[in-house]
């Protein structure tokens, strides 16, 4: 079940019926299935070539992808998934989201305040070990066994500055596998072009293609305050992308829905994808207004309003997907059929057939509690670093003492490390912001929940919400990230000895926002985990595992090819160049090319690629993938999927599914060209 806990981080990418031959799949690096893609393409990658793509492959902690691709550390990933480090590094005399950053030298590569870096360097099954303590128990029993089982797996494999280790959960249950993580937590800026050539054509074109932007970023990851040094990185191919060629891409692609039932696909059609549009809808244009209000509120609320415009149209293609078409018809009769089978069998069917009817009844549970779920434990934290961060180390208070398996899951000893970095983020707060953003959702709160609510009245009082947002973020010393820092290192008794009004306001919240978080956890995520992990046993017993599992963002490997598509009764070309940029300028936002681009004009190669299209299937998450061919180099960076992908959390149709990814060549041609940044395009060309 998904839902406001994805919410803040979603690109999308893809469809309805399945080809026979397309190229479907995010497939674990264990699994990938190289006799199928030898089948179709003559050739697959070899066990030399996926390790080497695996290693070069990184995870940034913040929700993006990206690709080591020199021996000194240096890491490619998107615009905007390096924004956040990009406006925290920001103030108001130098504003590197529009402006854009280089550092020319190595002293002037800048340390992101938040950004973690992390790399996959071990896969191991530990189904046997998740499974002999589930064994005979149920719901609740299974999901506090579960856990624990995961937090004694992990603690086992190490945790702390250098490691991370996660137990992943595959097959909705019927794979759990044991990744081990090289963490890096020094990760600094090198070099992001202007924000209006990144996302050149802004919200209109936005999951469309042609593209013409340049949503590249460079930060290198240091070790022990050294530049990592690595002999496994993706080279930068010479040439361009043409038509047919054979396109890996090897990302974090961040959940998937595409092995949920029909209760749970029913739930996000009719529940929770209505409200999460109207709720952004609303915050769109508060986030707008506020923008107006002067050039510091334009600059600092530019990322917030980034993320919502593209989670919002996001959200409204994944709607259409469910709403227009036949995907949820098709996923109805494939579910009846598969139950048929399933019921044909006395053993499965004793074993497995009431799972369905399980997860129904959680999904009902669940629509109860979907709002006041939402709006008090998850959506407040998003949209507030400030009272997220206090949350945070309130609730550090209460979890440090539990044991491992006990704790709430970001407090595990496995995953505290990378929340504690958020926490102590030197990263600045916006008062301002904060106290728009706090407000809105104080007066969401009320509405959705009602004046006469228990938990409203005691959030609230007689006070409005705008009042008590100012309070909040006036009367704290938790802004300065060094205070905070203090009181965490003073463990639970200095934090709980101390009071100021958006702690003790994080304390009154903590209260119904922890009973509706377990009530959740208890009778709708332990439910279907439980009945979901039956319902892949079933389908193990008759399929194996000849498919791919849902996304979890964890590495994954997806196949196909450089590829146009029919849109519209037209034939959409699969690469495009320099010259269609400067033609498809007009000189007004947003499509005015930054200055540097008009003082190059006559500099850069025209014909040079710029953007492409390939068939490799993508979702949210894979921002930053690198795009990798054949020749194990790196060809493409993906930013994007097209209007088609909307969706693909939920399904994959090769005919149309693209996702949208930068040409390396471009981005070689305007480092050298358009940026004169010569101290990076030969670290790249080494």
């Amino acid at each position: 079940m998904r839902g406001f806990s994805r919410a803040m981080a979603l690109l999308a990418g893809v469809a309805f019926v399945v080809p026979a031959l397309a190229d479907e799949g995010m497939w674990t690096f264990d699994n990938f299935p190289a006799a199928k893609m030898r089948a179709k393409y003559g050739w697959a990658p070899d066990a030399a070539w996926l390790k080497h793509a695996q290693l070069s492959s990184i995870r940034l902690a913040q929700g993006c992808s990206a690709s080591l691709v020199s021996p000194d550390g240096l890491v490619m990933t998107n615009h905007h998934c390096a924004r956040e480090c990009l406006s925290e590094l920001s103030d108001a005399k130098h504003d590197y989201i529009a402006n854009g950053f280089y550092a020319a030298t190595a002293a002037d590569e800048k340390k992101c305040p938040a950004l973690e870096a992390n790399q996959l360097v071990d896969i191991t099954d530990v189904t046997a070990q998740v499974e002999a303590a589930t064994a005979g128990k149920s719901d609740r029993a299974f999901h506090e066994a579960e856990r624990t089982a995961k937090a004694a797996i992990e603690s086992k494999c190490g945790t702390g500055a250098d490691v991370r280790c996660q137990v992943v959960t595959l097959y909705e249950g019927g794979v759990y596998d044991l990744y081990k993580y090289k963490r890096y937590q020094d990760i600094r800026a090198v070099f992001a072009p202007e924000q209006s050539i990144a996302f050149f054509g802004g919200d209109p074109d936005n999951f469309t293609f042609p593209r013409y932007d340049l949503d590249t970023a460079f930060v290198r990851v240091f070790d022990h305050d050294k530049p990592l040094h690595s002999d496994t990185f993706l080279k930068f191919a010479t040439k361009g992308v043409r038509d047919g060629d054979i396109a890996f891409t090897s990302g974090n692609p961040g959940a998937t829905e595409r092995d949920d039932t029909l209760a749970e696909l029913a739930f996000q059609r009719d529940d929770a994808q209505p409200l999460l549009i109207t709720l952004f809808s609303e915050l769109r244009g508060v986030l707008n207004e506020f923008a107006t209000k002067g050039p510091e509120e334009d600059r600092t609320s530019t990322t917030m309003r980034f993320l919502i415009e593209n989670t919002l149209k996001a959200y409204k293609g994944r709607q259409s997907a469910l709403v227009q078409g036949s995907l949820v018809t098709d996923k109805a009769q494939a579910e009846t059929a598969f139950r048929k089978r399933v019921a044909a069998d006395p053993k499965l069917s004793a074993a497995y057939g009431g799972a369905w009817d399980a997860v129904a009844a959680a999904v009902a549970h669940n629509r109860d509690i979907y709002i006041r779920n939402g709006l008090l434990e998850r959506l407040s934290q998003r949209l507030s670093p400030l009272l997220g961060q206090v949350v945070a180390l309130n609730r550090y208070a209460a979890e440090a003492g539990k044991p491992d398996g006990q704790r709430l899951e970001e407090y595990s000893d496995a995953n505290f490390p990378a929340l504690k970095q958020e926490l102590v983020s030197p990263a600045p707060i916006y008062s301002e912001l904060e106290k728009t953003t706090l407000a809105w959702w104080l007066t969401k709160v009320r509405e959705y929940l009602g004046t006469s609510d228990p938990d409203v009245r005691a959030l609230m009082g007689k006070k409005s919400p705008g009042e008590i947002a100012d309070a909040l973020v006036d009367g704290t010393r938790l802004k300065d990230a060094k205070f905070r820092a203090q009181l965490l290192a003073g463990g639970p008794k200095a934090i709980d000895a101390y009071h100021d009004s958006l702690i003790d306001f994080a304390r009154k919240l903590d209260v119904p926002a922890r009973a509706v978080r377990a009530d959740y956890e208890n009778n709708v995520k332990a439910v279907i985990t439980k009945n979901a992990a039956l319902i892949a046993k079933a389908r193990f017993a008759l399929e194996g595992k000849s498919s791919y599992p849902d996304a979890t963002f964890t590495l994954r490997l997806s196949y196909g090819t450089v590829a146009g598509y029919q849109e519209n009764g037209r034939t959409i070309a699969p690469v495009t160049n320099f010259a269609g940029a400067y033609a498809h300028a007009t000189g007004r936002d947003p499509f005015k090319l930054p200055a540097t681009w008009l003082r190059a004009e006559k500099d850069v190669a025209m014909d040079t690629n710029l953007d492409f299209v390939s068939t490799n299937d993508i979702i949210g998450g894979n921002s930053g993938s690198p795009v990798i061919g054949r020749d194990g180099e790196a060809i493409g960076l993906i930013f994007d999927g097209n209007i088609q992908s909307l969706g693909g959390d939920f399904g994959y149709d090769g005919s149309v599914n693209r996702a949208v990814a930068v040409d390396v060549t471009a981005i070689t041609e305007a480092l050298r060209k358009i940026y004169h940044a010569d101290r990076l395009a030969g670290e790249l060309a080494r």
